[in-house]
């Protein structure tokens, strides 16, 4: 990974399911922001990840963080993805990987997308990075740990794994 715990998430803007166009920059400032980036829509990892998220999506509203959900998919994938798992969380399609290369998110032996997460604070740095192919439902639990403490200290928290 080319980010490290500190730094300043790079902005984006990229289409979500619903066809608007979304911003990390109309987040920051409110809200913290999880970033998490999958592979592919509707996968067995990606659908066990997402739904991690959706399961915990109150607690990370209640924390005071907004979700969102990176992979190259078209929106009308992200949509379709979105109703059959009853996914809250908007979906963003980075279909030339612009933003995932921006993130510094490999590919995992040179062919699939990377998965990664990010939580980044009100203040648009990034406090926590989970990089894991594999333990998929790790990704929701470390970032809403992460999220809680920040509600808690404020955005002087800084964890790595």
């Amino acid at each position: 990974m080319t980010l490290a715990i500190g730094d300043k998430a790079p902005d984006f803007s990229l289409p979500a399911q619903d066809g608007r166009s979304v911003s990390l920059s109309d987040a920051l400032g409110k809200r913290a922001v999880v970033l998490f980036f999958y592979p592919m829509d509707d996968t067995p990892g990606c659908t066990v990840e997402a739904c991690a998220f959706r399961d915990r999506y109150d607690a990370f509203a209640e924390a005071g963080a907004e979700v969102i959900g990176i992979s190259a998919d078209s929106g009308a994938s992200h949509e379709k993805f979105a109703t059959k798992h009853k996914l809250p969380m908007t979906l963003l399609s980075d279909a030339d990987g612009k933003v995932r290369a921006l993130y510094g998110v490999k590919k995992t032996l040179g062919l699939l997308p990377g998965r990664a997460t990010f939580v980044i604070d009100r203040e648009g740095r990034i406090q926590h990075m989970f990089v894991s192919q594999l333990r998929v439902k790790e990704h929701s639990a470390q970032a809403l740990e992460v999220v809680k403490r920040l509600g808690r200290v404020g955005s002087g928290v800084a964890v790595a794994t």
